[in-house]
């Protein structure tokens, strides 16, 4: 169990030498740049927080920004910390949500904008449970593989809450760097609570179609989506690399995996939904 605490605010310092990694949004601006400190690591999230963390990521600190809220905090712990945190113990996870289908879990991978929420949303108010809602964790199980529970809420723009909800929900607090909505799960966002058998895994295209379109995938095509899709916290460390890169093989070889896209209209999700229950 990680020890997760918030210290007073301060401005961010400087910081020098190279980064152990860093994410770049679509705009060009820096969303997140992590460091070394000794035996441990700085997450920095510029003008937001800052999050220090243990050698064994057993421990993490938040130091906020000036000005920035607590439920910022909290938001960027839980979606874009917790999972680095996890990989770090040798945890599977990546940039995906979940819904349970048959009584087994369908992942959805891709980058940020693909539509991995939408589709968990589509999915929980067609009437199916949903896992997750992006930092899915995976776990060997028996023969397979297992996707465990996350956080019990989605993020959604309001377009897609309003054409995908017949109402609001509860909502989680606001949060400053995002216009995106956290609804809890209850009513039509039914969460489910319990591990399910991994039984496939879709990554999302571009849009760029006309139908929707579902192509299995080689393994070792699967296998270099699924690198993209992780969360690693250090990923210039070559042995916890080389491990990440053996348990993700694994996983290639044994979920079945597909390239899924479709138009992005809510309209086609019906589609979508019917190709995947059925596949």
């Amino acid at each position: 169990m990680t020890e997760f605490r918030t210290v007073p605010a301060r401005a961010q310092k400087a910081l020098t030498g190279e980064p152990r990694q860093a994410w770049v949004l679509s705009d060009g601006e820096c969303w997140m740049r992590s460091y070394r400190t000794g035996a441990g690591y700085l997450v920095r999230f510029p003008g937001l927080a800052d999050f220090e963390l243990s050698g064994a990521a057993l421990a993490v600190t938040c130091r906020p920004a000036p000005g920035a809220t607590r439920a910022t905090c909290e938001h960027l712990y839980l979606n874009q910390v917790r999972p680095l945190v996890l990989s770090r113990t040798g945890r599977l996870v990546f940039h995906a949500s979940a819904v349970e289908v048959g009584g087994a879990a369908a992942a959805f991978l891709g980058e940020s904008g693909r539509g991995k929420s939408t589709l968990a949303a589509s999915f929980a108010a067609g009437g199916h449970r949903f896992l997750a809602d992006d930092g899915l964790v995976v776990k060997a199980a028996g023969a397979g593989f297992a996707a465990l529970p996350g956080h019990p809420s989605l993020r959604l723009w309001e377009d897609s809450r309003r054409a995908l909800l017949s109402a609001a929900g509860e909502a989680a607090p606001s949060v400053q760097y995002t216009d995106k909505a956290r609804l809890l799960a209850g009513g039509e966002l039914r969460f489910c609570a319990q591990p399910r058998p991994l039984r496939r895994a879709y990554f999302l295209g571009d849009a760029k179609v006309a139908r929707v379109r579902v192509e299995r995938m080689g393994a070792a095509e699967a296998m270099i989506a699924w690198v993209k899709n992780s969360f690693l916290l250090d990923p210039r460390e070559p042995a916890a690399l080389a491990a990440h890169f053996d348990k993700v093989a694994e996983l290639a070889r044994t979920v079945p995996c597909f390239r899924l896209d479709y138009p992005r209209r809510f309209k086609a999700l019906a589609r979508v939904r019917r190709a995947i229950a059925t596949g």
